[in-house]
């Protein structure tokens, strides 16, 4: 099994490429596949399909958690203060010794750390205890909760056939990095499953959760955390290992909703992942801001990331910010102050 990636960013300095980040992009409406730029690669869906994954329990939890827990329910959270808060008012304190994510600590970390690890500093913790509790209302055994075998995976991998097709299933399930089972999807159809988020947005509270509580879903200087702050509402975003980024948008021109997922080929690249998903947003109407600004490169995104019908937008889009020193932009031809055809100023060698 072999996948062809598709360059989407490349990293110029002084305007000579010294790096190419590969990946892929799909872009669906409704179930209906507008453009894929390398969106055939086959990918696990890892942590971006949180929000499908809690559809198994909406029903159930919607008058029993707040929406601070619904959120990290969601959520790949940092294990800041308001993340372990919302997540251990989920379980009680004997029940936190049945939640099987690995033994972590946070994500993101200030300053010196004395911490020991606990399962509750996992990204993933939020989903694990929102599952245990999920599984006691409905009387599922709380023991093996993270076997592919289980009710809850049985009923999410439902949930994925009701949007794929009931022919659908996936080519191959593993492992993944908390326990629980994730399984394989091309980003054409990951695409797809977010385009369905936006045309249930109403369905349920898992649209609510991540607009209400944003910092909650990933964190301070996160990638989804800032969209959602970006874009008033109107656009849900996730990310997920490695190097997976959701999109379910809510756009005129899109009445039956759009999602767009993002690959990146080598994994975990926030800076990579954030110049792709701001030209996706901006192309859109959007403002997304830039990442923080590159060390003497500058990013130029790749043309074809943007659908044909679309590229014209890319006009209106500042490439980087206007503030930025850039330190070592050269702005004037080399041959211009130095005479290339001057003799040698040295002696000869001896």
């Amino acid at each position: 099994m072999s996948n062809k990636w598709v360059p989407l960013v490349e990293y110029r300095r002084n305007n000579v490429p010294e790096i190419t980040t590969h990946g892929a992009i799909a872009w669906v409406s409704g179930k209906k596949l507008i453009y894929s730029y390398g969106g055939n690669v086959l990918c696990y869906g890892r942590s971006m399909m949180k929000p499908l994954q809690l559809k198994v329990f909406t029903k159930e939890l919607d008058n029993v958690l707040s929406w601070e827990s619904k959120a990290v329910s969601i959520a790949s959270h940092n294990a800041e203060p308001i993340h372990i808060k919302a997540v251990t008012d989920i379980l009680k304190s004997s029940e936190m010794g049945l939640m099987q994510t690995p033994l972590s600590l946070p994500l993101m970390q200030f300053g010196k750390q004395l911490r020991r690890p606990r399962r509750w500093y996992h990204p993933c913790s939020g989903k694990h205890a929102a599952i245990l509790r999920g599984c006691q209302i409905r009387g599922w055994s709380r023991v093996g909760y993270t076997w592919p075998h289980h009710n809850f995976h049985q009923t999410y991998l439902d949930i994925v056939a009701d949007h794929l097709g009931p022919t659908w299933s996936p080519a191959v399930t593993a492992k993944d990095g908390c326990g629980l089972p994730t399984i394989s999807m091309t980003v054409n159809e990951l695409a797809t499953l977010f385009a369905a988020l936006a045309v249930e947005k109403d369905e349920d509270w898992i649209w609510d959760s991540f607009i209400k509580h944003p910092d909650i879903i990933g964190g301070f200087n996160r990638l989804d955390s800032t969209i959602l702050k970006s874009c008033n509402g109107q656009v849900i975003a996730k990310e997920g290992a490695d190097g997976l980024l959701g999109l379910s948008i809510l756009h005129p021109d899109y009445p039956e909703g759009l999602g767009v997922v993002i690959k990146i080929a080598h994994g975990w690249d926030t800076t990579a992942t954030w110049v792709v998903a701001r030209w996706v947003l901006g192309v859109l109407g959007f403002d997304l801001r830039n990442p923080y600004r590159l060390e003497r490169q500058k990013p130029f995104i790749v043309e074809e990331v943007i659908p044909p019908e679309l590229r014209a937008n890319m006009e209106s889009i500042r490439k980087w910010d206007p503030w930025d020193p850039d330190e070592d932009r050269w702005d004037f031809e080399f041959d211009q102050y130095v005479d290339t055809e001057r003799p040698p100023q040295h002696g000869p060698l001896i």
